[in-house]
């Protein structure tokens, strides 16, 4: 089996699950039907542009036009930093302001309509040639949505023992790196050699990469199907991935001592700079569906004529119990109209633990959770 054939099967199975596809030197700047000015535009902007008219009726034209002007200009130095703040304008959509019958009014233009996974363009493009300061890189796959490249793909062959699904994770490692660009929009990363296959988020290490064993949630997949269609099937089908991307991705900060790499004479060498840094976290499989259930369970729960117990998940050690609760707070926050979630523990470690995890994740939770002390009333 060669890399081109399991390119192949993917994008046979992607397409299987309703998307479009386009051979990429196609709409290459020197193609036969070019949707790109430069090498370096990694949005297909006509696509996204439509899109974003087609979604926001609603909205003046003109804030429309100054919405995707934001999106296709996020340019810090920092690639996780401009992940971050895409990723919002996202889930959260971008805020605008415009003038209406002499009044000056905000309102926000949404980039995808998550709530109608088929009112949104899905679409397959391999081979797509990204060049950034004279460096030429060629992602295998890339899946568009409205124009926006959220999900990479890299694949390598099975049949060679040098070209490890480890490998196709290195060779991530050098995209983001000599093409960033790309990344900015980056949702999900997806690495195969055909039969293994995992999904990762942009600051993964490649430990963190999983598998998702599971297509409906029930049972976990037979070990005799693939590991690359069970996850194009499992997680990369419209109404998933969707999902995933709202509800199931959080970039979770945490305080660090940064040692100084040069000290003056008689300088503590203990003493160094605190920075902030930011880890990009997706939901595991197994958190996915479980959340999702408990969710629903609890929607059903709190309706007038609800027995008012919502969902129960047991967790065993390791299995991103933490996580699990802010993936689950934050879809009740916007399923149930913002209600008050009052969490309980029975030891101070794991409510600071607990309480650490919340606070470094509240975009998702979009507001700031309040940890209660001893005697508060």
């Amino acid at each position: 089996m060669y890399e081109s054939e399991i390119e192949k099967l993917t994008i046979g199975k992607l397409k299987a699950q309703d998307y479009d596809y386009i051979f990429g030197p196609t709409i290459a700047p020197d193609g036969d039907s070019p949707e790109r000015d430069r090498w370096n535009d990694v949005v297909l902007v006509d696509r996204f542009k439509q899109a974003v008219h087609f979604l926001n009726p609603q909205i003046l034209a003109d804030a429309r036009e100054q919405a995707i002007r934001e999106v296709l200009h996020i340019a810090s130095p920092d690639l996780i930093t401009n992940n971050e703040k895409f990723h919002r304008y996202l889930t959260d959509g971008v805020e605008v302001e415009f003038q209406s019958d002499g009044i000056t009014r905000g309102d926000k233009v949404w980039l995808i309509d998550f709530e109608e996974p088929e009112n949104n363009e899905f679409l397959i493009v391999n081979q797509f040639t990204v060049i950034e300061e004279n460096v030429n890189k060629r992602p295998d796959v890339v899946l568009f949505v409205n124009g926006l490249p959220l999900v990479v793909i890299e694949l390598k062959n099975p049949a060679d023992e040098n070209a490890t699904i480890h490998s196709a994770f290195k060779q991530l490692e050098t995209y983001k790196e000599m093409i960033p660009s790309l990344f900015t929009y980056n949702a999900l990363l997806v690495i195969s050699d055909g039969l293994e296959a995992r999904a990762g988020s942009l600051s993964a290490g490649y430990s963190r990469f999983s598998a998702w064993k599971t297509v409906g949630g029930e049972l976990e997949s037979s070990p005799l199907v693939s590991q690359l269609e069970v996850l194009i099937e499992g997680l990369l089908n419209k109404r998933v991935l969707l999902d995933m991307i709202r509800h199931f991705i959080v970039f979770e900060k945490s305080k660090k001592v940064e040692l100084a790499k040069f000290r003056s004479i008689g300088e503590d060498p203990k003493i160094g700079q605190t920075v902030v840094e930011t880890v990009k976290k997706i939901a595991a499989y197994h958190q996915y569906h479980a959340v999702n259930k408990a969710v629903a369970s609890t929607q059903k729960a709190a309706l007038t004529e609800g027995h008012r117990k919502g969902g129960v998940i047991w967790h065993t050690q390791g299995s991103g119990k933490s996580l699990s609760m802010v993936f689950y707070a934050g879809k009740l926050v916007l399923s149930l109209d913002n209600p008050t979630i009052v969490v309980i523990t029975d030891r101070n470690d794991l409510d600071d633990q607990l309480f650490d995890t919340f606070a470094n994740c509240r975009q998702l939770l979009r507001q700031e959770p309040v940890q209660v002390e001893i005697g508060m009333t």
